[in-house]
């Protein structure tokens, strides 16, 4: 079995390089590890290895493993949420990655309202055109902004993006300039609870790329728990 501690190790190290080849502090940057049909087991020597943020894609599977180890650390949403799970997202998770659409945001906030909490959520951009790929359009992104911006319990951290799979990370690079143009552009219509300083872009193969382009927010999965079982 893969070495989750020294998987871990390697991976911050590449990250701090990274941060610093840019000229960026590496604590801008957050290590949020993916943990989609990894057992409890090996999640929690990833806590013990000093992981604090975990990303689900699924809201059944994240329930399970939040009731077995708790919410001492901090649980993202990153797969594609269906509207009728909206409310258990909001009552487990800290942060929502994948919002893309004005729908979606609606049953979250009125979920949010009900729980007494305000939900910080980034909105899901597709950029590249794939129609596997879930994400507003890069057209939709302010009317959505300002359609959210008048939902009470809802808050905009920033933007998100799942670039095509490339074997060379280098051909990420331009889905990750344009994401963080796009944040700078809907930072400037300083729209009221719009605050867009979140980038979550760069996976396993990418995510060194991505950090040079600005993300905050990195979701690495493979690169720390090994090759995914298939669910």
């Amino acid at each position: 079995m893969m070495d989750i501690a020294e998987n871990l190790a390697r991976v911050k190290e590449r990250m701090e390089a990274a941060a610093r080849r840019a000229g960026r502090s590496p604590e801008e940057v957050r290590l949020v590890a993916v943990s989609k049909t990894v057992e409890v087991e090996r999640v929690l020597q990833a806590i013990q290895a000093g992981v604090k943020d975990f990303g689900e894609n699924y809201v059944q599977e994240a329930k399970k493993k939040i009731e077995t180890l708790g919410q001492n650390v901090s649980w993202h949403f990153i797969g594609h949420l269906q509207t009728n799970k909206a409310k258990l997202a909001v009552r487990l998770c800290d942060l929502i990655h994948s919002v893309d659409r004005p729908h979606l945001a609606g049953e979250l906030n009125r979920a949010a309202l009900q729980q007494g909490k305000v939900l910080p959520v980034l909105l899901q951009i597709s950029l590249s055109g794939e129609s596997t790929k879930f994400g507003a359009l890069e057209s939709e992104i302010l009317r959505m902004a300002e359609e959210i911006s008048m939902m009470p319990a809802i808050t905009v951290k920033g933007l998100m993006t799942m670039p095509p799979f490339f074997e060379n990370p280098e051909d990420s690079r331009p889905y990750f300039i344009k994401l963080r143009k796009l944040g700078e552009h809907l930072r400037q219509q300083n729209i009221p609870g719009i605050i867009a300083q979140e980038l979550s872009m760069g996976m396993s193969n990418d995510f060194e790329v991505a950090i040079e382009e600005g993300s905050t927010l990195i979701r690495v999965g493979t690169a720390i728990f090994g090759p995914r079982v298939s669910r």
